[in-house]
């Protein structure tokens, strides 16, 4: 028996498929005919054997393309339904017979024994040397092995260097989809995506039924689904996923493996980001929806990969001022409400409630503000809410509107008497102050009315006058929150006064005064 390859097969070498083998030149100059395993053709070929003997399966490691002339089976059926056998056993990709010195025409006993065994078995009616066959599918054999090595240290050394860069999860992931040309998917044990990367309609089309099509195609490298389990120290916690990869399943595997290699690394390291993964994908979902930039439909498959519930569901925009993703995400789970949370914008988490429809929406918010403030410590802790939506569309602006009433309160709780739970109808005068902080009439107007404090930098007259607004020209309580005494603060308002040249007794010059130091501390931050 002769062999082109000595080496030992490894799953993720690159090979041939029957079928391809038979498209060569050279081996089409054999005419070549299929007649039995036709169904089986896309049967990886490994390496090629020329073997006679009737227990050659002794010799095979499977995956082989076994060529005979078959003298020493002529004249013995048994042998020749052995010889079948053997290869069947020994996971044999494909028997060539070559017919002439033997069998002038197919033996019907081998035939019917490869059909019950599904083993493909191809006669050549035209001499063909072995010889040739050989070369030419080792040659193809060690050029697509050069490719797919070739392909795998250069996904290695690139995200290796992104790693170093300190590059964020998904930059690691469109280099993935870069290289292999379909769109790239991280998730959970749970199927829940935490991250993709690729082009933005292919995406969109594997997420669209993601719970379904992930349990069923998710790992099958037949289907151009290549799947690489992503843990480590004898713990997964995750999974990579090309999904709809078109080049050979081998190459798909070194690079998946090379990808889950990398991702693995890069969450050990810390990724660049002190979120987990799952806060990152949240992050980026509620982001992507506050902004507008991308259509809400369209977010709406990446939202229900991510386990959110979307189906007639009542949905409450939530933004919670110096919250943290972490402790959010626990109340959630005690809670057993399903929701995103995020980081937000200005030091806020903002949090992304899906209700049942026959669920009270605002008895569950207030339930969850109490719990918050219980299980953080913090009494004084608020939570903005937008009014619920039950149409997704309606998302990114109560997301925006929960925003605004939190960014209204912010810095303020200490001198509002402020319920858990803060509404658009409770920030009044406040929101409307901060809805126009950028106009240059407001700024221009803050600084006339507060020249007088702000030019001599008196920020402990400040603070005073700011406190004793807000509380509603509350004297009392003014002086304790700056503990001070009565006489003391009675000075401090005196110089106010004069050095503004109002009377805060009078209802309008206070009002306006007010106003102007609330477009002050907006336009400060």
């Amino acid at each position: 028996m002769t062999t082109i390859s000595t080496d030992t097969w490894q799953p993720h070498e690159p090979a041939l498929s029957v079928r391809q083998v038979l498209t060569l030149e050279r081996v089409l100059a054999g005419e070549p005919e299929v007649v039995a395993g036709a169904g089986q053709l896309d049967r990886a070929v490994r390496w090629v054997h020329v073997a006679e003997a009737a227990d050659v399966g002794v010799m095979l490691s499977g995956g082989e393309m076994v060529l005979t002339t078959g003298v020493l089976l002529a004249g013995d059926e048994a042998k020749q339904a052995e010889y079948v056998r053997s290869l069947h056993r020994a996971e044999a990709a494909a028997v060539v017979l070559g017919l002439g010195r033997a069998f002038p025409t197919p033996p019907e006993v081998m035939r019917r024994a490869a059909e019950r065994c599904g083993l493909p078995m191809v006669v050549l009616h035209r001499p063909l040397p072995f010889a040739e066959l050989t070369e030419e599918v080792q040659c193809r054999l060690v050029r697509r092995r050069f490719a797919a090595v070739s392909l795998s240290e250069t996904v290695r050394t690139a995200l290796t260097g992104l790693i170093t860069a300190g590059a964020p999860l998904q930059g690691l992931l469109e280099e993935v989809a870069r290289h292999s040309g379909c769109p790239v998917v991280v998730t959970n044990l749970a199927h829940r995506v935490l991250a993709t990367a690729g082009e933005r309609s292919a995406v969109d089309d594997v997420l669209r039924d993601w719970e379904r099509i992930s349990r069923q195609a998710g790992g099958s490298a037949g289907d151009g689904w290549v799947r690489a389990e992503l843990g480590g120290r004898g713990e997964r916690w995750g999974r990579l996923l090309l999904c709809g990869y078109r080049g050979e399943a081998a190459t798909g595997r070194l690079l998946a493996d090379r990808a889950a290699e990398a991702l693995v690394l890069h969450r050990m390291l810390g990724g660049g980001s002190a979120h987990t993964w799952e806060e990152q994908s949240a992050q980026s979902l509620l982001t992507d929806l506050i902004s507008g930039t991308v259509p809400a439909r369209h977010l709406l498959p990446r939202a229900r990969a991510a386990g959110l519930p979307v189906n007639r569901r009542t949905f409450v925009p939530l933004v919670v001022p110096g919250g943290e993703p972490g402790p959010l995400g626990r109340v959630l789970r005690m809670l057993g409400l399903p929701g995103l949370v995020a980081e937000s914008a200005g030091g806020a988490a903002a949090v992304l409630l899906s209700l049942a429809r026959d669920q009270h929406a605002e008895a569950l918010t207030a339930h969850f503000a109490a719990r918050l403030r219980a299980e953080t410590g913090a009494p004084d802790t608020v939570v903005a809410a937008a009014d619920p939506r039950t149409a997704w569309d309606e998302v990114p602006a109560g997301l925006r509107e929960a925003g605004h009433v939190a960014d209204a309160v912010t810095g303020a709780t200490a001198v509002l008497d402020l319920p858990a739970v803060v509404r658009l109808r409770d920030v009044h005068l406040r929101g409307l102050i901060r809805l126009l902080r950028d106009d240059p009439h407001v700024q221009s107007f803050a600084e006339r009315e507060l020249d007088g404090l702000l030019a001599d930098g008196e920020p402990e007259l400040l603070n005073v006058l700011r406190t004793y607004l807000a509380t509603g020209r509350n004297k009392s309580r003014t002086a304790q929150l700056h503990h001070v005494s009565r006489p003391a603060l009675y000075r401090r308002l005196e110089a106010i006064q004069a050095r503004l040249g109002v009377d805060l007794d009078d209802f309008e010059q206070a009002a306006s005064i007010h106003i102007a130091l609330l477009a002050h501390d907006v336009q400060q931050g």
